[in-house]
């Protein structure tokens, strides 16, 4: 009979009733297109409202030392109020099972430490790129402005992980690193790659969350390097199946830049020496160096988290 009902239509699948429907299956939201508006709604909330309150902590005197307290404290709250609590909220929506869409696991030690090392070649990696990047030509009069965009940024940066003491270095930490890690994290490779990757695969989520991540941030002079640890950061959570092992790497890219401000190294810092006096030789060097370190991290990285096959006596 073909499967079809005596009048000749196709008999319909039966409809799963709402309490077993997601908030998507019960609109018919794609989830790709969710994915775009969950982006929207936390980039108003988090850079409007969590920017407008943060501004009011530097507003009149501009930033120094004594509203730096404050405006941490309005960042972390705005990383957990606008950030990490809509995630939760949407990725509700986006499954029944929300803890297992978001990928919330109990990682093995070794996924959570192998990236350390990858992170820390793709710094010095990144770094190296930085450098020649400053080295391009631009006409005079975007240059003027960019570098005004530039240093605005930079002080900005150093306000917010500058600590001159262990205790405000701790503090520091938890503002920069901790929080961000955590919220960021389940924002984008939880809640965003995992939504792209069902409507677009895996490759294709990866790539677009990792885009968007670098674009994000506000910051076109490390656009790339961004883009580049979202990627790592996206290969990691989809490998592992484990939103804590972006979490940490992502904590130990910003637990590191912390540490390097707080030794007052040259933010232009390269373990092999200051890049403005190395050599095209020397610059290549470093960066083959720290290539062969971050393939054979991630080398053991994709062996450790091989799935177990069983066998066939098993």
């Amino acid at each position: 009979m073909n499967g079809e009902q005596p009048n000749g239509s196709t008999p319909q699948l039966p409809t799963l009733p709402l309490s077993e429907q997601t908030f998507l299956e019960q609109h018919g939201i794609p989830p790709v297109l969710f994915a775009y508006i969950s982006l929207v709604v936390v980039f108003i909330l988090y850079q409007f409202i969590g920017g407008l309150i943060a501004a009011l902590f530097i507003i009149g005197d501009g930033v120094g030392g004594r509203n730096v307290g404050g405006l941490r404290i309005a960042t972390v709250a705005a990383q957990i109020i606008f950030v990490f609590g809509p995630t939760l909220v949407l990725a509700r929506m986006a499954d029944l099972k929300p803890q297992a869409f978001l990928r919330v696991g109990r990682p093995k030690v070794s996924t959570i430490l192998l990236p350390f090392f990858a992170v820390f070649s793709l710094q010095q990696m990144f770094q190296v790129y930085m450098t020649l990047q400053e080295k391009v030509p631009l006409p005079q009069a975007i240059e003027s402005k960019m570098e005004s965009l530039k240093r605005m940024i930079e002080e900005t940066y150093k306000m917010m992980v500058g600590s001159s003491t262990i205790p405000e270095l701790l503090a520091v930490v938890v503002v920069v690193a901790v929080v961000p890690a955590i919220a960021e994290e389940f924002f984008f490779r939880g809640l965003v790659q995992r939504s792209l990757e069902r409507g677009l695969g895996a490759l294709r989520g990866i790539v677009i969350a990792a885009v968007i991540f670098g674009l994000y941030h506000l910051n076109p002079f490390s656009l790339i390097p961004l883009i580049g640890l979202g990627l790592y950061f996206g290969f990691l959570v989809y490998r592992s199946n484990n939103i804590w092992v972006s979490v940490a790497a992502h904590f130990y890219n910003n637990l590191l830049a912390c540490i390097a401000v707080y030794l007052q190294l040259d933010e232009n810092f390269l373990v092999t020496g200051d890049p403005g006096t190395l050599s095209p030789v020397d610059l290549a060097a470093t960066f083959a160096a720290f290539s062969l370190v971050f393939v054979i991290s991630t080398y053991y990285f994709i062996i450790v988290t091989k799935p177990i096959i069983p066998t066939l006596h098993s």
